[in-house]
């Protein structure tokens, strides 16, 4: 299986893991793309902060940063740091249940290592409508 899913410093676990697996499959196989190895690691804010003030240089919290170790343009490969804290806070600041949010997050990265970017406002759009496919197919 070449989807997987780690805890770094925090305990926590995918509900339904197989299933949130195939459905990271199944997004990867309808971009025409092949998936190589692909990592979740589910932490905490701080762990994700040290990631981001270390790699990054960014001194500020974030849900999500995703490593992209793609050796070919249409491989997906890559390891995706998820702060479950930042989704658990955004979940309840949206209104919206923790897992919805933290799907929303998972499809993200992977989105993100497709080839998807957010930085403008148009790219930020086109990832959005993105997600909610991806989403809906859950």
């Amino acid at each position: 299986m070449p989807v997987y899913f780690f805890e770094e410093d925090i305990r926590f676990s995918l509900e339904v893991e197989e299933k949130t697996r195939e459905w990271v499959e199944n997004v990867i196989e309808k971009e025409n793309r092949v998936i190589g190895d692909l990592n979740f690691i589910f932490c905490s804010d701080e762990h994700l902060h040290q990631i981001n003030l270390q790699y990054l240089n960014h001194d500020t919290f974030t849900d999500i940063i995703t490593f992209d170790n793609s050796e070919k343009v249409e491989e997906v490969s890559g390891d995706i740091f998820i702060s479950i804290d930042r989704v658990k806070a955004n979940a309840e600041e949206l209104g919206l249940p923790f897992n919805q949010e933290l799907h929303r997050v998972i499809i993200h990265g992977v989105l993100h290592l497709i080839g998807y970017n957010d930085k403008t406002e148009q790219e930020q759009q086109q990832m959005r409508e993105k997600e909610d496919a991806c989403l809906s197919l859950r």
